[in-house]
């Protein structure tokens, strides 16, 4: 079943099972889904959409250490309910060593010999691991190896 269904089969199951905070956090997925969709007037892939539902996470974790500053642990704990929503519609996380598999792989398929080609690595990358493997933590992995 592709990804956009599944969340909308969730949603719809949330609505009968009258769980608000999670109604609410799916509503919020599908109108970003359907933002993009309209913006470009494409229907989105499960890799599209995996790249929006890391980029709410991504979102969500930033107002944690926000609301964390500003001493509201009601809204950073709702904050963090969210993201364990989102993150059922995510694929499997990919280990440390199948990720250091991959930037191998791509250092070596784009012949990338110092930090200027680290842009043709990243872009090699970010379709293989969109959704499974937080994109900032490879590119750190990808400017050490292409420094040391």
């Amino acid at each position: 079943m592709p990804l956009k269904d599944r969340i909308t089969e969730d949603m719809k199951t949330a609505m009968r099972a009258r769980e608000a905070a999670r109604l609410s956090t799916i509503r919020l997925l599908l109108a970003a889904i359907k933002q993009k969709e309209v913006d470009e007037r494409v229907a989105l892939s499960d890799a599209d959409i995996a790249a929006i539902i890391d980029k709410m996470i991504k979102q969500r974790r930033e107002s944690i250490a926000q609301f964390e500053a500003g001493n509201r642990p009601e809204l950073a704990a709702a904050e963090s309910a969210e993201i364990d929503i989102l993150q059922t519609y995510l694929p499997q996380r990919l280990s440390g060593e199948e990720i250091d598999a991959l930037i191998e792989a791509a250092i070596a398929g784009a012949g990338a010999s110092g930090v200027a080609a680290m842009g043709k690595v990243m872009s090699t990358l970010k379709p293989q691991l969109a959704g499974r493997a937080d994109m900032a933590q490879v590119s750190a992995r990808v400017k050490t190896r292409l420094t040391g």
